[in-house]
């Protein structure tokens, strides 16, 4: 495996890596890639990488080029993508999704076609892909067309709305969910969420294996990691050491009336039946300690009120019921859309 290659191949054509050291963007997405392959070419041995922030301040961490090549392969591996392979980047490289799509590129020699993360992708109803990644708000968009010309997806970077996983059954496109986080350099496992026999459950990639913690929080135990095991604190169900599923988040959970909630469990009960983007939160109590609450994206309306109140009485426990429903412009995001819950 060479991490470091001379020539990179953008559009079908190989390009010198050291040509592309000398140049600078001309856009902040341009800029972005750039600026990693220079980080990538330099003699440090490891990146610098920052985390996302959904659950708290974002900070800046190391990683291993050997680590982060690692993860890379295993990728290429999992889709037995070959050389000359067409894949797709459209993602803000920025972050370590990003990242790894170049890196997959380099020791993958694969065909490789950056473009703005704010396009309308309506190229892939003409021009063949290999593999893409993606986030959430980017598969919205082509779930707008007919028909898209990419034989593997993956989508990670925040939870994948139930309507939007509904939608992807019609596509010929394989496409799967990815358990990641930064510090593992992009995913560890993956769930198949279209095509012949879907998943319910992630399953955990070469070299891989997970185990819950006495809290039954997720611990992930994989090669290059410079501690014993990766602390998570993902509440997680376990089928065996090789597959999980995931709950919520153990610094989420609302404890009400001194039973605890996950808000991830109570909105996957709703999602079905409720279009907008919303959110459960919570606010103090007096009595009860902390109240919970749904945070709608829209306008305030006295008849949707009505309307959520409703299907909430109809889905859910009698003390899982939002004791308030608050309308809201725009739900907090962090820059590759996952809620901000904090």
């Amino acid at each position: 495996m060479e991490l470091l290659p001379k020539h990179i191949t953008l559009n079908g054509q190989p390009v010198s890596v050291s040509d592309l050291l000398q140049k600078e963007g001309k856009t902040e997405w341009e800029k972005e890639w750039l600026d990693f392959l220079k980080e990538w070419y330099s003699k440090s041995d490891h990146i610098n990488v920052q985390t996302s922030g959904s659950t708290g301040t974002p900070k800046v961490i190391q990683l291993k080029k050997d680590f982060v090549a690692a993860s890379a392969k295993r990728t290429i591996q999992f889709f037995n993508l070959q050389e000359n392979d067409r894949v797709l980047h459209c993602l803000p490289s920025r972050f370590i999704a990003g990242k790894l799509m170049i890196v997959r590129a380099l020791i993958g020699k694969l065909d490789l076609q950056i473009i703005d993360p704010a396009t309308n992708f309506e190229f892939l109803k003409t021009k063949n892909f290999k593999f893409a990644a993606m986030v959430p708000n980017q598969i919205s968009k082509i779930l707008e067309y007919e028909s898209w010309n990419l034989e593997f997806l993956l989508i990670g970077g925040a939870a994948i709305p139930h309507q939007i996983e509904r939608q992807l059954q019609q596509f010929s496109t394989i496409c799967y969910s990815s358990y990641a986080m930064t510090e593992t350099a992009t995913h560890i496992a993956l769930r198949k969420l279209n095509g012949r026999n879907p998943q319910e459950f992630y399953h955990c990639l070469e070299d891989i294996h997970v185990e819950l913690s006495n809290d039954e929080c997720l611990q992930i135990f994989m090669p290059g990691l410079e501690i014993p095991y990766l602390q998570t604190t993902d509440l997680a169900e376990l089928k065996d050491e090789k597959t999980f599923h995931i709950l919520g988040r153990a610094d989420n959970v609302i404890i009400s009336g001194g039973i605890k909630y996950s808000p991830e469990a109570i909105e996957k009960k709703l999602e079905s039946f409720i279009s907008q983007p919303f959110m459960i939160s919570s606010l103090p109590h007096e009595t009860l300690g902390s109240q919970i609450i749904l945070q709608l994206e829209e306008s305030e309306n006295e008849e949707t009120r009505q309307e959520i109140k409703a299907i909430c009485e109809q889905h859910l426990d009698k003390f899982e019921q939002p004791r308030q429903i608050h309308f809201i412009n725009e739900l907090p995001r962090t820059g590759n859309g996952k809620l901000k819950r904090k």
